[in-house]
């Protein structure tokens, strides 16, 4: 007898479309996507600029709103939600962290690290949080204030803000870019293992391949589709995946340009032979009495 186990989604989108402006200038930032973020899992999203993947990230975080299709946090369908009701789920159900860190420059790294529970008029639970400054490194940090942090130290203490209310799922966008190579790779390892440690869900944008690689799945986007998945990723994989995506969307560059060249050409002849363009152009053009 075989036995199917179902696997829990921690967020996902159905038949996505996000459409920016409107007419001729209508940007059509997501295409139809479809895609599950398993609970428990770190899954990274990947893609050429302008393939996306920010604002798929935004969008199943209830950041953005969809053209059409529906996003969901668990079972919880976001475009069913009132303003508040979206706002309540968010800081509850949702963590965030940012390319910059939007930490409280006048707050202490733990009372960074419990704001989102303090907003909400909640202690939480305290040994959650204390596992988290373990886990983070910041014990000894605790009553510094972000001026006196590292950029490193500083986004740790973003990944622990984010964490602090044991939510569903945590979106981190782009959270490498302003950290040296060094301290990226110390956040990286560090979502990965609160993953491990808490059972805890990240989605992470990414165009770096490195960064990438530290996840248990890479979704890839290009065009506004979902066009490829990627278990057990590798840097060197990865890379192979996006010269790929370069090398067509070169190939696709130079169609366009070749097309427009030819449509240039024949605009011109049509220009220069006004009988051609008529349908008379078989005919020799009478000469001109000297």
């Amino acid at each position: 007898m075989t036995v199917t186990t179902e696997v829990r989604t921690a967020a996902r989108v159905v038949d996505a479309v996000k459409v920016y402006g409107g007419g001729d200038t209508a940007v059509r930032a997501l295409d139809g996507v479809s895609v599950a973020f398993p609970a428990g899992c770190f899954t990274a999203i990947m893609g050429p600029s302008g393939s996306g993947k920010s604002t798929l990230m935004h969008c199943a975080a209830g950041l953005d709103t969809l053209s059409a299709g529906a996003a969901y946090i668990g079972d919880t369908e976001l475009g069913s939600l009132d303003d508040r009701r979206l706002t309540l789920l968010r800081r509850d159900r949702v963590g965030f962290v940012f390319q910059a860190f939007n930490l409280v420059p006048t707050l202490t790294v733990r009372e960074n690290i419990t704001l989102p529970l303090d907003l909400a008029g909640r202690k939480g639970d305290q040994e959650w949080v204390e596992a988290l400054i373990d886990v983070v490194g910041l014990r000894d940090r605790l009553h510094h204030r972000p001026s006196e942090l590292s950029g490193g130290q500083q986004q740790r203490v973003a990944v622990a803000r984010a964490f602090a209310g044991q939510p569903d799922v945590v979106f981190a966008d782009e959270p490498t870019g302003n950290l040296d190579s060094r301290s990226g790779e110390e956040v990286l390892g560090l979502l990965g293992r609160t993953v491990r440690h808490t059972a805890r869900t990240v989605v992470m944008v990414t165009h770096d391949p490195v960064a990438a690689a530290h996840a248990d799945e890479v979704v890839f986007l290009a065009d506004g589709r979902l066009v490829d998945r990627m278990t057990a990723p590798t840097a060197e994989r990865v890379l192979d995946r996006m010269k790929a995506f370069d090398a067509g969307t070169s190939q696709a560059k130079a169609f366009d340009a070749g097309t427009s060249q030819a449509k240039a050409f024949d605009a011109g002849t049509s220009q220069a032979s006004p009988a051609k363009a008529f349908g008379g152009g078989t005919s020799p053009a009478p000469e001109v009495p000297s």
